[in-house]
């Protein structure tokens, strides 16, 4: 699938759930949320029936996420189910890890691609502070038998002040296993806008880690990879890669589309524009009438986002929910 300006799009991102079992302070309100009703929710089907429409747009990579995919009750059947379909080369998962260890071995005998843990902090005090829960042991359990496998990446949002002693750590995680450790820019949406918080610039990020472990010297990726550009320095086992989509904008080589968990279209993270997907899969319109109005709303992708600009078309709703 090629859209208006050229880019080929592969990549889908799909939320299985709005909820959480954290309250992290740069995506949801300490006060908890309003929760989707069960049955404005995607269903197993509906999202296997618009896989299939996604594959025969040469959608080849689906990432699942949340809220807090693990929280959907048997998820690792969806994830055969899609790996099944044709046209699918990976299907993958983000999790915050901390129902991890109760999963791992169900997400692997579903033959799971990938998994990207979101970890913060490796400091116990500064976990609770960010996400508000008391869970840091659990994820830390997850995360130790999670090390060692294919295909895992760690996330990590730099904050300043809140967590800048972890991106050394982090990054010694990388060099001494097989991880790819990613920081993340972090944006200005939803609960971010009127927070206190400041994340941190990648080049210092990147200035910081080469003063303690050397030069960083880029690495090529693969095929189907998202935006993170790779990085490892000399004797590194892992890589290092950098996600920054305010300060080196990558919208001109965006491969991604959004699936929201109550089913909407979302071509780009920043606006508001889109289509409901789940309207038309519960009004009896016919898989062709879908993937042409799904292909419509693909090839109108805005060029690039405009996270640093009010707009009328930007989408105020929180990360959690539009599947971050």
């Amino acid at each position: 699938m090629i859209d208006q300006f050229g880019r080929r799009i592969e990549y889908a991102r799909i939320s299985v759930t709005d909820r959480c079992n954290l309250r992290c302070r740069y995506c949801m309100p300490e006060c908890g949320v309003k929760k989707i009703p069960h049955d404005e929710i995607l269903t197993f089907e509906d999202i296997l029936r618009v896989t299939k429409i996604f594959a025969r747009l040469g959608i080849r990579k689906i990432r699942l996420t949340g809220g807090e995919p693990l929280l959907r009750k048997n998820l690792p059947a969806l994830i055969r189910e899609i790996k099944a379909i044709y046209g699918i080369e990976q299907v993958t998962l983000t999790t915050n890890a901390v129902l991890l260890e109760r999963c791992l071995l169900d997400l692997f005998t579903a033959e799971i691609d990938g998994i990207n843990v979101s970890v913060d902090t490796f400091d116990e005090k500064t976990f609770s502070e960010l996400t508000r829960r008391n869970l840091f042991e659990k994820v830390m359990r997850g995360l130790k038998l999670l090390i060692g496998k294919k295909n895992v990446k760690v996330n990590c949002v730099p904050l300043r002040g809140v967590n800048e002693k972890d991106i050394l750590k982090l990054t010694a995680l990388a060099s001494e296993n097989p991880v790819d450790v990613r920081f993340i820019e972090l944006m200005p949406i939803g609960c971010v806008v009127d927070s206190q918080l400041e994340g941190i610039p990648t080049a210092e990020i990147f200035s910081l880690i080469e003063s303690h472990f050397g030069k960083l010297y880029p690495v090529e990726k693969s095929l189907l990879q998202g935006p993170a550009e790779y990085f490892r320095a000399e004797n590194f086992i892992g890589r290092i890669g950098f996600i920054d989509a305010i300060e080196h904008k990558f919208c001109a080589t965006c491969n991604r589309i959004r699936l929201t968990a109550e089913g909407f279209l979302k071509p780009c993270l920043n606006f508001a524009t889109g289509l409901d997907v789940k309207k038309l899969l519960r009004s009896n319109v016919d898989d062709e009438s879908i993937l042409q109005a799904i292909e419509r709303t693909i090839y109108l992708k805005p060029r690039e986002h405009f996270f640093n600009r009010v707009n009328e078309l930007r989408d105020e709703r929180k990360m959690y929910q539009v599947g971050g």
